[in-house]
């Protein structure tokens, strides 16, 4: 909307100083001849805007023009833009409007508390895109359009019809009534039911989407949280999910998890190691996260497994043959 845009721009100058029209335009994602023409809106309401010409020219505001909210205090507003500051920016295509959010939280803050949170907030760091391993996050990619109808949809408790590809199948399209949306490891899901049965939708793999005028059959309280925990009881408990009790490095422990579906139990063994009951996807899953291990890992239970490892083992020893 233009006028989130005009307050985008004003608090941009009033944070930066003198900007550019490229710059602007570059920040706010439009053409110079729409920053020229919200400059020219500006003036014409009232804000003391102006531009310096040159070389080292741009646009700036009249000193003294802002205005302040008095009741956040500086914990308060650290606490604001170190949310704002981690990849949390990326979920459900909310991120240039975060980004406008915290340009209005920086530029409210009185004085004496906008330099020191903002100087403050550089020292903390929130998800970074990889690991002391340098293992990068993988993060769910949907289209700005297609995330705007389905939140539209959650919102507005409409009807949403998606357009969407299950793993290993052809996608269809389907019409669902739109519980809530939900954000785990740079993953984001939907929560709906379809014909009266729970489901849930990976949003990475809805390739379109759009919002329907029928108000969607849904009750008007929610809880999100309860609901994640009993799909994803009900997800771990089906299909051909295995469960391993497995001794590992302590030093190991993350990249073992990294690979299991679910923890189900953990606790230290006697010679320093950890036992874990961890929930694999399938057996050959499991088989292939724990050969990843080698012998840092072992095996406990079920002894299928052990044999199958076991097995694999010995074929590459034979492979590679006597060393003598």
């Amino acid at each position: 909307m233009r006028a989130d845009r005009l307050v985008s721009l004003v608090l941009l100058l009033r944070q930066r100083g003198q900007l550019t029209a490229e710059t602007l335009a570059r920040e706010l994602e439009v053409s110079t001849r729409t920053v020229l023409r919200d400059i020219e809106a500006l003036s014409a309401a009232g804000v003391p805007v102006y531009a310096e010409r040159g070389r080292h020219g741009g646009f700036a505001l009249m000193p003294g023009f802002r205005t302040e909210l008095t009741g956040l205090n500086h914990d308060e507003a650290l606490a604001l833009l170190t949310a704002g500051s981690g990849r949390g920016e990326q979920a459900f295509g909310l991120g240039s409007a975060l980004a406008s959010a915290m340009r209005k939280v920086v530029d409210a803050l009185p004085e004496s508390h906008r330099t020191t949170a903002s100087d403050a907030v550089q020292r903390f760091l929130v998800e970074p895109e990889s690991d002391l391993l340098s293992r990068r996050l993988v993060t769910d990619e949907v289209p700005d359009t297609t995330m705007i109808e389905v939140r539209r949809a959650v919102l507005g408790g409409h009807k949403l019809r998606i357009h969407y590809a299950a793993s290993g199948q052809a996608a269809q399209w389907r019409t669902v009534d739109p519980i809530g949306l939900v954000t785990v490891r740079e993953r984001g899901y939907l929560l709906a039911t379809r014909s009266g049965a729970d489901r849930t939708y990976r949003l990475s793999r809805v390739l379109a989407a759009e919002e329907l005028p029928e108000a969607a059959q849904r009750p008007d309280q929610v809880d999100l949280d309860r609901i994640w925990r009993e799909r994803s009881a009900r997800f771990l408990a089906g299909g051909d999910h295995i469960t391993v009790r497995v001794r590992v490095d302590p030093a190991r422990r993350e990249g073992l998890l990294d690979t299991a579906l679910a923890v189900r139990a953990e606790e230290p063994d006697a010679d320093g190691r950890l036992r874990l009951e961890v929930t694999f996807q399938d057996a050959e899953h499991a088989e292939w996260a724990l050969w990843q291990l080698g012998t840092d890992a072992e095996a406990l239970a079920p002894q299928s497994l052990r044999t199958s490892l076991r097995d694999r083992a010995a074929a590459m020893a034979t492979r590679y043959g006597d060393p003598s």
